[in-house]
């Protein structure tokens, strides 16, 4: 069984249909907690560190074989917690395809709080790889209100066309998992990643492995 650690409950249907398409038989179980987001936002990341281990180790105790986190603001911490079981962030494979297509990284995110860690996350695979990288950071104004507000098509909308107004980039990435229908409405000729399809796949790699 594969545990998901999201901080929204819009993840959850996405990630159901990525397993029925991609993974058929994959058991998830999903743990959602918006307050963690809500609080690594105003304090950050590590201030919620206790309570990522409390909910990775209810999954664990629950039969998790290996946890992916969804929220890229929590991933480091995640990640670091050690329960016992893999624990992946979902958006590391996209990062190293990313910096993969080229040096010239173009981070884009709808909460200032995920623009750091995965900023890091870029330098972090980069430097796996021995590739170099120079990544900017972009923040799409305005649309986590409309994230919040439910509006979700209005989001993607406004995701694609900040990514379309990229230039000098060889690769974009959509730090949020949320972010990723955004990535087939996008027209530029610059390769887009998001995080919800290769992080699942390498959530249920780690999950067949235990």
């Amino acid at each position: 069984m594969l545990a998901l650690l999201h901080t929204s409950p819009v993840h959850v249907p996405v990630f159901d249909t990525l397993r029925d398409r991609a993974h058929p038989g994959l058991e998830l179980r999903h743990f959602v907690d918006e307050d963690l987001l809500i609080r690594a936002r105003d304090r950050g990341p590590d201030a919620v560190a206790a309570d990522v281990r409390a909910v990775l180790a209810r999954a664990v105790a629950d039969g998790a074989r290996a946890v992916l986190c969804t929220c890229s603001t929590l991933g480091a911490v995640a990640e670091s917690a050690a329960p016992g079981v893999p624990v992946l962030r979902v958006d590391r494979p996209m990062a190293a395809a990313a910096v993969a297509a080229g040096p010239r990284v173009v981070v884009l995110a709808a909460l200032e709080s995920t623009l750091g860690p995965t900023a890091a996350l870029m330098a972090e695979e980069a430097a796996r790889a021995g590739r170099p990288v120079a990544v900017r950071t972009l923040l799409v104004d305005g649309a986590w209100d409309r994230f919040e507000a439910g509006d979700t098509e209005a989001y993607v909308r406004l995701v694609a066309a900040t990514a379309d107004a990229v230039t000098g980039a060889d690769a974009i990435v959509l730090a949020q998992a949320s972010m990723a229908p955004a990535q087939h409405l996008t027209t530029t000729a610059v390769p887009v990643f998001s995080s919800p399809g290769p992080g699942l796949a390498a959530g249920a790699e780690a999950a067949r492995r235990r």
